[in-house]
């Protein structure tokens, strides 16, 4: 189903239910009508079917969360809260006041306060980012929960991404959540390693930065833990203009293609740690500055999904 066609049929038959709960069903009552007009049930049911539908797809589907609960969540935000002012500047004057709250007005008393703090919090301040794939290995492993702070940056809009105050711009070396350009709905995480106007040249496994090459250290043998098996690797310590992290490089691939290129104004060139198993700027282009989340700061958590247990030794490190 479209999405834009959902929202706006759940909101529908959402409206012509809630006006039933509030308006339409006390005066049929007053007048003992006990026929309710079929369009109302016909809401009633939609809305519902509508309802179970949008959970299957944002819990059980392969839909991305990160992408879906901010729609969701403001919009029960902005439902809540106006059945909340509503009711506070009109419906609770003309209601007894021993009289018992319709359910749907005790629920937006109850849980608008609950939504927009942490509405205010996930738009704003920081939200949690689950890793996928170990393309930022072995500085970041699948299955690591980031903290990211939305607010480093700018602010934005919730939804649309608009940035409305400038705080930050992204420094190169700094490890950035993105909405992924060839699809904004997937969010991608990879480190900046070029900044607009910089020149950037990858060649041999080895990156320039405006004719500064980024020198390898190299530390020692490593694994690379993939899906469909380990693959043996080398673990080096680049040195990116003063930011000095670890990249893994698989000296069992060849480098077929060297990049040469300018980026341009309002992009960032992105790379993973991991060089020879990362889906990064070297194939799909620049990350527009519109596409920016935040900067992922801490391991929350990590999970090794093959072990079946948390690795506890990860929490709380900051990233670098």
């Amino acid at each position: 189903m479209n999405m834009l066609a959902y929202i706006a049929l759940l909101l529908l038959t959402g409206i012509i239910s809630l006006i039933d709960i509030l308006h339409w069903a006390p005066k049929r009552r007053k007048a003992e009508i006990k026929e309710k007009p079929g369009f109302i049930d016909l809401s009633r049911f939609v809305f519902v079917l509508l309802l179970l539908y949008g959970i299957y797809e944002l819990f059980f589907s392969k839909l991305n969360i990160s992408y879906y609960f901010p729609i969701a969540l403001t919009a029960a935000t902005i439902l809540t809260g106006l059945i909340y002012g509503l009711d506070k500047i009109f419906w609770a004057k003309k209601r007894d006041k021993a009289a018992k709250k319709p359910a749907l007005i005790e629920f937006s008393h109850s849980f608008f306060p609950v939504f927009l703090i942490v509405f205010i919090i996930r738009s704003f301040i920081v939200q949690p980012y689950r890793v996928p794939t170990g393309s930022l290995e072995p500085t970041v492993l699948p299955n690591d929960f980031l903290l990211v702070t939305q607010y480093s940056y700018g602010l934005r809009l919730p939804i649309t991404n608009t940035r409305f105050i400038k705080i930050s711009d992204p420094k190169r070396g700094e490890i950035a959540v993105f909405h992924f350009p060839p699809d904004p709905s997937v969010d991608y995480v990879k480190r900046i390693v070029g900044l607009p106007g910089d020149h950037i040249v990858y060649r041999h496994k080895t990156l320039y930065v405006n004719g500064v090459k980024a020198q390898q250290t190299y530390v020692g043998p490593a694994i690379d833990y993939e899906p469909e098996g380990d693959i043996e690797v080398k673990l080096y310590e680049e040195d990116l203009m003063g930011v000095k992290h670890p990249i893994l490089v698989n000296p069992n691939t060849t480098e077929n293609h060297a990049y040469d290129l300018i980026v341009p104004p309002g992009m960032y060139f992105a790379m993973g740690d991991n060089r020879d198993g990362s889906y990064d700027s070297r194939y799909w282009g620049f990350v527009p500055e519109e596409n920016l989340v935040g900067r992922a700061q801490y391991i929350l958590l990590s999970y090794d999904n093959q072990a079946k247990k948390l690795r506890w030794s990860r929490s709380g490190q900051a990233l670098k």
